[in-house]
């Protein structure tokens, strides 16, 4: 079958993307807040036992990010002054409550991440899917006070109807259609695709290809040089996917640091959240159709 959502668009054939203070890049830090359940398998470091349940090598693997690994990441946060866009479980609001009052704290962008992150967005009726929407859009909303304006699917996983019923409930863009570097309009009234990334990401390099610290760094640096250098005919985005239970362990906590302290300094980086880079585009790129606040 063709695909309907959206259509092509060669990104050298496109008005030319300008963001604020005239800087070249987008940056935000995906931080994926998330919540596994025990009798599930998920992302293991480990495969030969994901299917037991209890599975205690890989469930407290994927458990240390609520309970340290957060907290370490969350001090590297600080101290370069990002705020986070945060990719959060419906469930992280009722299991691990003091983590969404930090973010709180630091005004940080909420992006809806399903109920939790061993339930895929597959399989389920339009009418099942928008009642499992409209029930992690109002239990986010209810526990940070404001109501989520962007989907990332658990897995990044969708069904054919998730960004039309996203749009009914008032979302406005999708991070999981990972195919350019500036946000483009999907054949969804009101609705945008936004940059994420599944290649700079830390599950991807530390898990995926077993990649050191040094080696995380030069991919940050060499990622946005490269669409630094991109950016002469129009603004790109970067996005950096961090999951706490792998980029929160001790011995990486270093590498996120230098990365972070690359990109904050670059002259020619605008560092924001998901939110906001959806709302500049809607708002100088596509006649301001899309809330600009």
């Amino acid at each position: 079958m063709d695909n309907t959502l959206f259509d092509y668009s060669p990104i050298t054939e496109r008005p030319p993307l300008r963001w604020p203070g005239g800087a070249r890049v987008a940056f935000y830090t995906g931080l994926n807040i998330e919540h596994y359940r025990v009798d599930r398998p998920s992302t293991s470091i480990f495969p030969d036992t994901r299917d037991l349940a209890p599975d205690p090598l890989n469930y407290g693997w994927r458990d240390y990010g609520p309970r340290v690994g957060f907290w370490r990441t969350l001090k590297a946060l600080d101290r370069h002054g990002v705020r986070a866009s945060v990719m959060l479980n419906a469930a992280v609001t009722r299991h691990y409550p003091q983590i969404v009052r930090a973010g709180l704290e630091r005004d940080w962008a909420w992006i809806a991440h399903g109920e939790d992150n061993s339930t895929l967005q597959a399989g389920l009726t339009r009418e099942e899917e928008r009642a499992a929407l409209g029930r992690t859009v109002d239990t986010i909303a209810a526990a940070t006070g404001r109501r989520p304006r962007g989907w990332l699917g658990p897995a990044l996983t969708e069904t054919f109807h998730t960004p039309e019923l996203l749009a009914e409930l008032g979302l406005q863009y999708v991070l999981d259609w990972t195919n350019d570097d500036q946000p483009y309009r999907l054949n969804v009234p009101g609705m945008l695709s936004v940059p994420y990334s599944v290649e700079v990401g830390d599950i991807q390099l530390f898990v995926g290809k077993a990649l050191s610290g040094p080696e995380f760094v030069r991919i940050v640096r060499d990622q946005l040089d490269q669409l630094v250098e991109d950016a002469a005919d129009g603004g790109r985005v970067m996005a950096l996917v961090l999951h706490p239970f792998v980029i929160g362990q001790p011995f990486r906590h270093r590498y996120l640091d230098e990365a972070l302290e690359y990109v904050v300094n670059h002259p020619a980086v605008w560092v924001t959240t998901s939110d906001e880079i959806a709302a500049h585009w809607a708002a100088t790129q596509d006649g301001g159709t899309a809330a600009a606040g």
